[in-house]
């Protein structure tokens, strides 16, 4: 009669049994339902985070400090003299080759002159002739002019031997005047250094013919002299560095085949005016070659330091953008949001480039922007130091 009375007790066990299961199992459902959502909302979150593109950002640097502006420079022989000859001949011998360094004066090279020789001998003879008839001449006049005094001539006759003295005392004047113009010539035999330096190039040689370009061709170029103590340095500096070039400013030449050797050179003029073709202004620069290190005719590295403008600033190149509405940057705003800035640019600095207009110190602009970026994109900034280029 005792197992009726236990069969309430087992179904209300079981009963509480599966009143627990079903709890539990709704328990795991909603914990499930629960975690997935979870993990869909930080799925959806991560998904919007990775939507918003990630830029660099850096603000514009004022202008501060110095800046070197390098450009190539012309070396040219302070002066440059071609030796011509002065008188006709053949080369007789020369004493001198390229690369000598001679002095003013210096003896370079003889001509033999036959024909001038011929000339001087006649005219040293005519001279003689000239003057034993200008002194009978003058005898002769002073004879007839004492006659004229004793009424011994008639006074046409004492006026034509007066003349005659006359004519006879000019003609000794031409022929002394030509003797001098040919012994001259015969001086000219001598060729000779008309300033200091060294023999550059050496265009004749013995037996040569020597035309001083008396007859139908043109005079040839014997020696050519450059006087390398002290080089004059020709820069083209574009039109926007032209205001910084000042007389008596102090440059830096490089030498490539010599590095590390620098050499100062002094600015001494300027063209005044820009060259229209080239838009460059035209400087020249002094400096001192007594080392003998730089040649003319070279190349050299001139290296200019600029003041910078304190009311200008600065961006780096990285941070432009060229499009149909000219040169532009992407400026991030507070909203984190871009905006397409337009800007004048000034001078170029190769890593740098000056903005005369269209930005402010205080805003944020992106570096190396992607092609795709437009106003109104959304963005997450990250600051980019400008002097190390490391992010904050």
């Amino acid at each position: 009669m005792s197992a009726p009375s236990s069969s309430p007790h087992l179904l209300r066990g079981a009963t509480r049994i599966g009143i627990v299961l079903a709890i539990v199992a709704i328990l795991l459902v909603a914990w499930g339902i629960f975690s997935r959502m979870q993990a869909q909302a930080a799925l959806n979150a991560e998904a919007q985070a990775d939507s918003v593109l990630p830029v660099l950002v850096v603000k514009p640097s004022i202008g501060v400090g110095s800046d070197e502006l390098i450009l190539p420079g012309n070396l040219q022989a302070f002066t440059e003299t071609p030796i011509y000859a002065r008188t006709s001949g053949y080369l007789k011998r020369w004493l001198v080759d390229i690369g000598t360094p001679v002095k003013t004066g210096q003896l370079l090279a003889e001509i033999d002159t036959p024909e001038i020789d011929q000339q001087t001998a006649q005219a040293e003879a005519d001279l003689q002739t000239a003057e034993a008839n200008n002194k009978l001449s003058q005898l002769t006049a002073k004879r007839w002019k004492g006659l004229l005094a004793t009424d011994s001539v008639s006074t046409q006759d004492n006026d034509d031997k007066a003349g005659d003295a006359a004519a006879k005392q000019a003609a000794v004047a031409s022929a002394q005047a030509n003797l001098q113009r040919l012994r001259e010539l015969e001086g000219f035999k001598r060729i000779v250094a008309p300033v200091d330096g060294v023999i550059t190039a050496r265009n004749t040689d013995i037996g040569d013919l020597i035309d001083a370009g008396t007859g139908s061709g043109a005079a040839k170029e014997l020696f050519h002299i450059a006087a390398t103590r002290h080089l004059r340095v020709y820069v083209q500096v574009p039109e926007s560095y032209a205001g910084d070039m000042k007389v008596g400013d102090t440059a830096e030449l490089m030498l490539r085949e010599h590095p590390g050797q620098i050499v100062k050179a002094g600015l001494v003029s300027t063209a005044s005016a820009i060259d229209p073709t080239t838009h460059t202004l035209l400087v020249q620069l002094d400096a001192d070659n007594s080392a003998g290190a730089m040649l003319p005719g070279g190349y050299v590295e001139v290296h200019f330091t600029l003041a910078r403008h304190a009311d200008t600033l600065r961006v780096p190149a990285n941070t432009l953008i060229f499009g149909s509405d000219g040169m532009q940057v992407a400026v991030v705003g507070s909203d984190n949001r871009v905006h397409m800035q337009t800007i004048t640019p000034g001078r170029d600095f190769g890593k740098e480039i000056e903005v005369l207009a269209g930005l402010t110190p205080e805003q944020q602009i992106v570096v190396n922007p992607p092609d795709s970026i437009t106003s109104g994109l959304s963005v997450r900034p990250e600051v980019l130091a400008a002097t190390t280029g490391a992010r904050k």
